[in-house]
């Protein structure tokens, strides 16, 4: 541990410590000229610096956790009611906040929700990529948040992500929040991988996402997969994740406490 990430204390100076830094992940500048910084490990930040005033970004309502007193903010429905309910269903929320600093410098802050990463996406003109449910965090205005349909059925009521996934088309700069360690493949034409539905966090518009039914009757009953497995075939990129949010939640809620049964008062907890 280097100087800067020690907490010092010092006995003869009353008041708060000296804070450890944060880890610095990324650094990065968008197309517009907007400078990014990705922070921490686990639990991690972006925080985006405008510098003129002409630059724009927007996410999901309730997104924004800090901003200096120079940046604006403008919830509006983001191109009509068609476009306020496709993000709905697309699991994005209905009102869209923009962001921008037209009065001079400014910096905002973006956290992320579960431990996991915060990956920044450039897209060039016309490319494209499909995210999970929940995964936006924010964007340059450039890019447009769009429905992706599954070409199968089988991969809107067993995938995991519902029948409609996001898409993102550039230009332009986007962040998505996903669950745990970040693992990416390129897979190559016909070539295939089988995932539980859940670690699929994104992956380029080539690749092919369909649903199987897991093989094997004491597979089915006695492997605790499942009865489907998302089949991604390629060719393309795809970024898989460790830990979907789904099952982070239902590990920690093995420890929640609850209130006991039979006429017994207070809470439990469970270590077992």
């Amino acid at each position: 541990m280097d100087d800067d990430q020690k907490l010092r204390i010092d006995p003869n100076t009353p008041g708060v410590p000296t804070i450890p830094k944060p880890v610095i992940e990324q650094q990065g500048v968008a197309p517009t000229g907007i400078n990014y910084t990705i922070v921490g490990t686990t639990l991690q930040a972006a925080i985006l610096n405008f510098t003129n005033p002409q630059q724009l970004v927007y996410s999901n309502s309730g997104a924004m956790s800090w901003m200096t007193s120079s940046v604006l903010m403008n919830t509006n429905t983001g191109g009509g009611l068609g476009k306020m309910f496709g993000r709905m269903a697309s699991g994005s929320s209905i009102f869209v906040v923009d962001f921008s600093a037209p009065q001079g410098p400014g910096t905002i802050g973006f956290s992320a929700r579960f431990p996991g990463k915060i990956v920044p996406i450039l897209l060039g003109p016309g490319q494209s990529i499909i995210m999970q449910k929940h995964s936006f965090l924010v964007a340059e205005k450039t890019v447009e948040l769009s429905i992706a349909f599954n070409q199968k059925i089988g991969a809107g009521f067993f995938g995991g992500e519902g029948f409609i996934l996001q898409r993102f088309t550039g230009p332009g700069l986007c962040f998505a929040e996903l669950d745990g360690e970040i693992i990416e493949y390129e897979l190559a034409a016909g070539q295939t991988m089988s995932v539980h539905p859940g670690h699929v966090a994104m992956f380029e518009p080539t690749v092919n996402f369909s649903i199987a039914m897991v093989k094997g009757f004491t597979n089915i009953l006695f492997g605790g997969e499942g009865l489907f497995l998302a089949t991604l075939t390629g060719p393309g990129k795809i970024w898989l994740q460790t830990m979907p949010m789904m099952q982070l939640a239902e590990a920690i809620a093995h420890y929640l406490p609850h209130s006991g049964g039979g006429g017994e008062s207070g809470i439990r907890l469970n270590f077992g």
